[in-house]
């Protein structure tokens, strides 16, 4: 649409001077795709790593618990995973982890046996009282996920999936040919890591996947979760807490229910955007107010002289 025209310029310009190596641009409303495009050796239909966009959409998967009373954001973690939390004097909550609040250690993102290392990670704060992001406490979220349904946490993602009509979203490495180029030199043991499933950065999917979740959300009709719940997910929880890095106070934003809220982010137009982006570019947020939705997938890890707020502002203005 014309009216997207400097959005679309703009992942084809950064394409064009290889700050990107390929990027597919997608934007919608509740009423669906109003444009998608396609920029380096890349189809607008390919699979790419979402690494931590992955976390929102697991994190529908724990509301639909929420909403079936088969959790709440109180429920603590020990009750899934017993041997969490010893010598520890905090109880963590379902709600902390999910808010980057839980003050677990971060091991590397690619060391292999998940669940081992949650039960292993130190504690790095009280649970509650710091804000740090944390990518090994979606293995707690997948904890108590199967511990609420009985199933395997993948299934009830894949419910998600389903509901959002987004049948692309997969943990199977094999559907993408779109490998982050500087996995090595920014010290990801790339093989390593695909296999592992990570709930917390494992996803893959196409912008179309992630369009018809985004679509879903501002229609607010329930299909995925119910309009209740979309208000409780956008909500603050990380309100008033020391924010370390790399997300300081001074970005101007909080955390929702997995969903980072970027209400005061100094470089944006619309402040009610709520989305979440990825460790290799890839990026997905909607703006209410605006009735829109973004998608842009990428494949780098290292992307200097990259300002997705550009982005961002580009297709609100749009609007």
């Amino acid at each position: 649409m014309p009216a997207f025209d400097h959005a679309f310029d703009w992942a084809r310009r950064h394409v064009a001077d290889g700050r990107l190596p390929t990027a597919v641009l997608g934007i919608a409303t509740a009423d669906g795709v109003v444009a998608l495009d396609a920029f380096g050796e890349a189809s607008a239909d390919d699979h790419y790593p979402l690494f931590s966009v992955t976390k929102p959409v697991v994190g529908l998967a724990a509301l639909t618990l929420v909403e079936e009373g088969r959790l709440t954001a109180t429920t603590p973690l020990a009750a899934a995973v017993p041997g969490f939390g010893a010598g520890r004097d905090d109880v963590v909550q379902l709600r902390h982890l999910v808010s980057h609040t839980s003050g677990i250690a971060e091991p590397a993102i690619d060391a292999p046996g998940l669940r081992a290392a949650l039960v292993a990670a130190g504690r790095d704060f009280a649970a509650g009282t710091v804000s740090r992001y944390s990518t090994i406490a979606f293995e707690g979220v997948a904890a108590l996920i199967e511990h609420a349904s009985g199933s395997p946490w993948e299934k009830r993602v894949a419910e998600v999936a389903r509901r959002a009509d987004a049948s692309g979203l997969t943990f199977d490495a094999e559907a993408s040919r779109h490998a982050p180029v500087d996995a090595a030199e920014a010290g990801l043991d790339w093989n390593r890591f695909r296999g592992l499933r990570h709930p917390g950065a494992g996803l893959f999917g196409r912008a179309s996947d992630l369009l018809a979740l985004g679509s879903a959300l501002l229609r607010d009709d329930g299909a995925v979760v119910s309009p209740l719940t979309v208000e409780a997910m956008r909500r603050p929880l990380t309100a008033g807490l020391p924010k370390l890095d790399p997300y300081p106070a001074e970005r101007g934003q909080d955390w929702g229910f997995t969903w980072n809220v970027r209400h005061a982010a100094p470089g944006l137009l619309a402040h009610d955007t709520y989305g979440h982006a990825g460790w290799s570019g890839t990026e997905f947020w909607i703006t209410p107010s605006l009735g829109v939705c973004f998608v842009l997938l990428t494949n780098r890890l290292d992307r200097p002289g990259v300002d997705a707020d550009q982005l961002h502002n580009a297709v609100a203005a749009g609007r």
